[in-house]
C-alpha cells in the first residue's frame, strides 16, 4: 500500500475507538494479537537490586529470580490517530496515520528465592507487576524505517516508549543467546562478586516445576524459551523487535529511581506463534513469547573503567491465547 493510499484511506474517514478484532488489516503486525493471553508459572523473571551489606559481608546487592504467572489483555483499537506535517517546500501534507493496539499486562508471582536472602521477596501469588500501554502501528512516514512502537507506564515510576521492526518468517525462530551477568565487573564466576550469579548457575532456579525440570539459569536465562519451543510445530511467526535505544526512544524514571538503580534501555522481543495445531474452528492455535532485557544502572564499576555497573534484568515468558475476547474496561467483544 502506497503513502497516498493510506493517507487517502485514513482521511475519508473519523479516528475511532473501538475494541479490537484479531485479523484487522489495519492492525497490521499487530493483527493477531487482540484477546486475551495467559501463562500459568512459565514465565521466568532475574533481577539485581541494591541491598544493604550484612555484617561480615561484602555483597551490596541481592539477586532475585521470580517464577510467574501472567495475563496479558489486548482490547482496544484507536485508528486513524492523524500525526500532521508538511513536506520540506511547506506545500503538500506528510500526515502520519497510527493504528494503536492498547494492553495491559498483570503478573503475580507463584515462587521465589534470592541470594542473599531477604526477608521482602513476597508470598506467593502476590502482584509484582502491572503494566497499561500501547503497542503503535506505524502505517506510513516512517523513512527511518520503524514500523512498530511500545508504550509502557509502570507503577515503579517508568515510562517507556521503544521503536522497532516486524518481520514475518516461516516456521519458528531462534532464541538468541543471552548473558545475564553484569556489565562493569570481571564476568567470571569464580569472581567473589557474583556468587549469587554463580549460585544460580550451579542450582537453576525450578520454582515449583517438579523433578527434572533444568531450571532458570542466571548466565544464560534465555534457555527454558529454547527449552519450550521443543516438540512444538510451529508455521509461521511474526517478530516484533523493539529497544528503547533506537533514534528518539529512552526510558523516564522518578528521581528515586535515577538515584538509586537507574533504568536505562529496554530492549523487548515478542515473537506471536502461529501452530501447525488447530482450535476447534480448525484455526491455528496461538502461542506468544517474549525476552525482555532492561538494564539497571548502580554502583561504582569494578573493572577499574569510569562509570556504572549495568545489570541485566530479565524476564521470559511463553503464553498461550485463550480468548479472543479481551477482559479489561468492562468491554465485551460487541462492544463499541
Amino acid at each position: 500500500m502506497t503513502i497516498e493510499t493510506v493517507q487517502r484511506e485514513y482521511q475519508d474517514h473519523q479516528r475511532y475507538v473501538s475494541v479490537a478484532q484479531p485479523g484487522d488489516p489495519d492492525l497490521g503486525p499487530l493483527q493477531l494479537l487482540p484477546g486475551k493471553w495467559v501463562s500459568s508459572g512459565r514465565g521466568w523473571n532475574m533481577i539485581a537490586l541494591p541491598f544493604a551489606r550484612a555484617a561480615g559481608s561484602f555483597l551490596d546487592y541481592r539477586l532475585l529470580l521470580n517464577q510467574f504467572d501472567e495475563e496479558l489483555n489486548f482490547t482496544l483499537v484507536d485508528k486513524a490517530v492523524p500525526n500532521r506535517g508538511v513536506d520540506d517546500s511547506h506545500t503538500a501534507q506528510t500526515d502520519q496515520f497510527v493504528v494503536t493496539l492498547d494492553y495491559e499486562q498483570v503478573i503475580h508471582q507463584v515462587a521465589v528465592e534470592d541470594r542473599p536472602a531477604s526477608q521482602v521477596t513476597g508470598a506467593p501469588g502476590i502482584a509484582i507487576h502491572h503494566e497499561p500501554g500501547l503497542f503503535l502501528n506505524l502505517t506510513n512516514e516512517i523513512p527511518d524505517g520503524f514500523d512498530v512502537a511500545r508504550l509502557g507506564t509502570i507503577p515503579h515510576g517508568d515510562s517507556v516508549l521503544a521503536l522497532g521492526n516486524s518481520s514475518v518468517v516461516t516456521g519458528a525462530v531462534d532464541i538468541p543467546a543471552v548473558n545475564g551477568l553484569p556489565i562493569g565487573v570481571n564476568q567470571s564466576l569464580d569472581n567473589p562478586y557474583l556468587e549469587p550469579y554463580r549460585h544460580f548457575h550451579d542450582n537453576p532456579f525450578v520454582g515449583n516445576v517438579g523433578p527434572g525440570f533444568p531450571g532458570f539459569d542466571s548466565v544464560a536465562p534465555h534457555l527454558l524459551l529454547t527449552l519450550a519451543n521443543q516438540g512444538v510445530a510451529v508455521t509461521r511467526t511474526t517478530e516484533l523487535a523493539l529497544d528503547t535505544t533506537l533514534a528518539t526512544g529512552g526510558i523516564k524514571n522518578i528521581p528515586f529511581i535515577v538515584k538509586q538503580a537507574n533504568a536505562v534501555s529496554m530492549k523487548s522481543t515478542f515473537w506471536i506463534q502461529e501452530l501447525a495445531e488447530t482450535d476447534e474452528n480448525g484455526l491455528p492455535k496461538l502461542r506468544l513469547q517474549y525476552l525482555q532485557i532492561v538494564i539497571l544502572d548502580f554502583f561504582p564499576r569494578r573493572d577499574g573503567l569510569p562509570g556504572v555497573i549495568s545489570w541485566p534484568h530479565v524476564s521470559i515468558n511463553t503464553l498461550e491465547k485463550v480468548s479472543d475476547i479481551p477482559e479489561a474496561y468492562g468491554m465485551s467483544a460487541n462492544s463499541s
